[in-house]
């Protein structure tokens, strides 16, 4: 099922907007993925090397399960990064379609 959203149009006729919706194509949605995948790497790895700066400075014992559960907190937060870019390029796609 593709992405689709929906946006407020401002109607000439009426005080009340239309909505219009914007979805992507397959190809689109794809990148966005990868462009969602590819910067969440790269946090997960800022993100755990500040773990252990943090581990370090305050003189805990390196643990490797303080390790995983950043992990997993980023991991949970993977699904809505790509929701976000997903959203981002559809409404990128309405203002092209709509405010010219």
């Amino acid at each position: 099922m593709p992405f689709s959203k929906s946006f407020p149009k401002q109607s000439k006729t009426s005080t009340y907007p239309q909505w219009e919706e914007v979805t992507l194509t397959d190809e689109e949605e794809k990148a966005e993925e990868d462009k969602a995948r590819n910067e969440n790497i790269k946090l997960m790895k800022e993100c755990i090397d500040d773990a252990k700066s943090i581990l370090i400075e305050k003189e805990f014992k390196d643990c490797q399960r303080d390790i995983t559960n950043i992990t997993i907190a980023l991991f949970e937060k993977r699904a809505s990064h790509t929701v976000y870019w997903k959203e981002s390029k559809a409404k990128e796609k309405f203002d092209g379609m709509f405010n010219k």
